[in-house]
């Protein structure tokens, strides 16, 4: 039962990152048309829309001592959903995803310099060979640098900032309830910055949005039963499916072709993710044993 449990939080990964791919070819499908911040703003309104009913039955929003926490943390989100749309606009989209994967970098990176978390040698060197994968897909000083890729390692970085407060609050708030938070104050927050750029998508346009959302809530909705279903050790490698399942997406609808720099780039982020997280568990289960 064990073995087919596993199996089957296999597929939902695999299927979760077939929906991913499909996110980043519906940006693309918007861009130029729709603005960036009214991109997010829908995400966040659909996605809202989506888990609302539950919200309404469980969440006691009031009950929060993070109150303003809540807020900031949402605008990190909120920036990096827009930093990672842009370079999903205008970057080759297999690059943006490969360096979308360097956040667990970051957050171990920031886990370390601001909450003083004490770190592997394994974990340094993760952290050091994930910044050479970053260069060789970015290819900075070369003739085919892309600046628009910044964007995709802005998003990342921001990410993991979100991820580092969100590690603090949960020690004194509920899950249920940091998730409510932040969609609600993302919602206003994506509002405020729409509106100065609004431009009424068209009904095709609003399709898509509505799809985008909704692929977004089933997106969140499987990996989480996925990683209720096997350890979070065995199926966070296979996040990186997103890779080549956007690389054939791109390819498909738009001619994109991934160069050999993107995969040996990725490859090289993908062995450093692991190596920072072997030694951080490591590090947990010696500290655990000494307790």
């Amino acid at each position: 039962m064990s073995g087919q449990r596993t199996g089957a939080a296999v597929l939902i990964m695999a299927a979760a990152s077939i929906l991913a791919g499909f996110d980043a070819v519906i940006v693309r499908m918007l861009a130029g048309g729709v603005h960036p911040f009214t991109i997010a703003f829908f995400r966040a309104l659909f996605g809202l829309c989506a888990v609302l009913p539950f919200m309404m039955r469980r969440v006691q929003l009031l009950a929060s001592p993070y109150r303003a926490a809540h807020v900031v943390r949402a605008g990190l989100k909120f920036a990096s959903l827009v930093a990672l749309f842009i370079a999903y606009a205008h970057a080759p989209l297999a690059d943006a995803t490969a360096l979308n994967f360097t956040m667990p970098i970051f957050l171990t990176l920031g886990a370390w310099l601001f909450l003083k978390e004490e770190v592997a040698p394994s974990v340094i060197g993760g952290v050091l060979a994930g910044f050479v994968g970053v260069m060789i897909i970015v290819r900075p000083g070369a003739g085919t640098f892309d600046p628009w890729l910044l964007f995709a390692l802005a998003g990342a970085i921001l990410t993991a900032v979100s991820q580092l407060m969100l590690r603090r609050m949960a020690l004194r708030d509920t899950t249920d309830r940091l998730v409510a938070w932040n969609l609600l104050a993302m919602v206003g927050l994506g509002l405020l910055a729409a509106v100065p750029v609004w431009v009424t998508p068209t009904p095709m346009q609003l399709g898509l949005l509505a799809l985008q959302g909704v692929l977004g809530a089933l997106n969140m909705t499987l990996i989480t039963r996925a990683f209720a279903m096997a350890s979070a050790s065995y199926l966070a490698p296979l996040d990186f499916l997103r890779l080549p399942v956007v690389a054939v997406m791109a390819f498909l609808f738009f001619g994109e072709v991934a160069p050999v720099t993107t995969w040996i780039g990725a490859a090289t982020i993908f062995v450093a993710t692991l190596a920072a997280a072997g030694g951080a568990r490591l590090r947990r289960r010696r500290f655990e044993d000494e307790g």
